[in-house]
């Protein structure tokens, strides 16, 4: 997929907001997260800040372990038993770590939603997809026979065939994609004002993919709603982003603009994760991997988290944690940013 956002919002820190530009549904503010003593050398997010706007779809990108999943499951207030925070998650306004439990069943109900990487791990296989549909309808007070209506009318929106049969059926009647679609289905019930998309297409062919992808962008076009897309993939994100924020062990390292970010990255972790994407175009360099392996919640080496791994890494990079800083149209934690090494 070569087709990128084109609401080229560069804004990305929690203080980058334009006069005109809308405000934020979504502000994670220095979130911290740390496990309880002796379970974790480093904490599992340091001092993320991140946005998303109405009609926006931001995306989070990292390799496996770096913070992504657990970054968008605090939107929902969805935390490690035991953890302590600091900062602020807010949505709409409201401080989602400071929610007492009728409040959080009230954002997860009609505030954000969540798509989940596998979509049979969402659903109850005993129940119909209809009443896996319906339940937080009628819970809300819709009457049984508007529950279902919206329910076709969602699934029909997806592009499932025959949305009333489909409600009689179960899950294991449905293909992944299919289902992922009703999972969307569900989660664009309540109209949420931020769609969360954890890793959405990780389980499905590529060809399934690209269609889960087309549906999340026409229904973000239609709807106005704010998305965070997580992913490991960078083509994805050029598809589907209007901004990207990158992580590496619990830290932002990098934000721009998706077009921005693909042309001209300004962290080595960014370059070498563009130069290990593969490509289909004629000629295209064989994709190179990231020497070493990524930092462990058993370690907390000093300076940069990315210096063993990192081919223009000096001897401060070992020494001075870097700041996310202003670098151009956007930020970049890199003591080196400035210095052209990556042109």
């Amino acid at each position: 997929m070569t087709v990128r956002g084109t609401n080229s919002m560069t804004g990305g820190e929690t203080n980058s907001m334009t006069p005109t530009a809308p405000p934020p549904v979504l502000e994670i503010d220095r979130l911290e997260l740390r496990l309880p003593d002796g379970r974790a050398a480093r904490p599992i997010l340091d001092g993320v800040s991140l946005t998303v706007r109405a009609g926006e779809t931001v995306g989070l990108v990292g390799e496996s372990g770096s913070g992504k999943s657990v970054a968008c499951r605090s939107v929902l207030g969805l935390l490690p038993r035991g953890a302590r925070t600091g900062g602020r998650v807010l949505v709409n306004g409201d401080d989602v770590l400071t929610m007492d439990r009728t409040r959080l069943a009230a954002l997860r109900a009609r505030e954000v939603a969540m798509v989940f990487q596998d979509p049979r791990a969402s659903v109850n296989p005993l129940r119909r997809v209809g009443d896996f549909l319906t339940e937080g309808l009628r819970a809300a007070g819709t009457p049984a026979a508007r529950a279902t209506a919206r329910a076709e009318e969602l699934l029909d929106a997806v592009g499932i065939r025959d949305p009333r049969g489909a409600l009689r059926r179960h899950p294991h009647q449905f293909s992944g994609g299919m289902l992922q679609r009703v999972v969307i289905a569900a989660a664009l019930a309540a109209e949420p004002a931020l769609l969360v998309a954890d890793e959405p297409t990780t389980a499905l062919d590529v060809t399934t993919q690209a269609e889960v992808i087309a549906i999340l962008a026409r229904l973000r076009a239609e709807r106005g709603t704010g998305m965070l897309f997580v992913t490991h993939d960078l083509e994805l994100a050029s598809a589907i982003c209007d901004r990207v924020y990158v992580m590496y062990a619990g830290r932002i390292v990098e934000t721009r603009s998706t077009d921005e970010l693909f042309d001209r990255p300004r962290h080595p972790y960014t370059a070498g994760l563009l130069a290990c994407t593969p490509r289909i175009e004629a000629g295209s360099p064989a994709p190179l991997p990231i020497p070493g392996r990524p930092v462990s919640l058993a370690e907390a080496p000093p300076g940069c988290a990315f210096a063993a791994r990192c081919a223009h890494a000096v001897d401060r990079c070992t020494e001075e944690t870097p700041e996310l800083a202003r670098h151009g149209e956007g930020f970049a934690a890199c003591l080196r940013a400035d210095e052209g090494i990556l042109l």
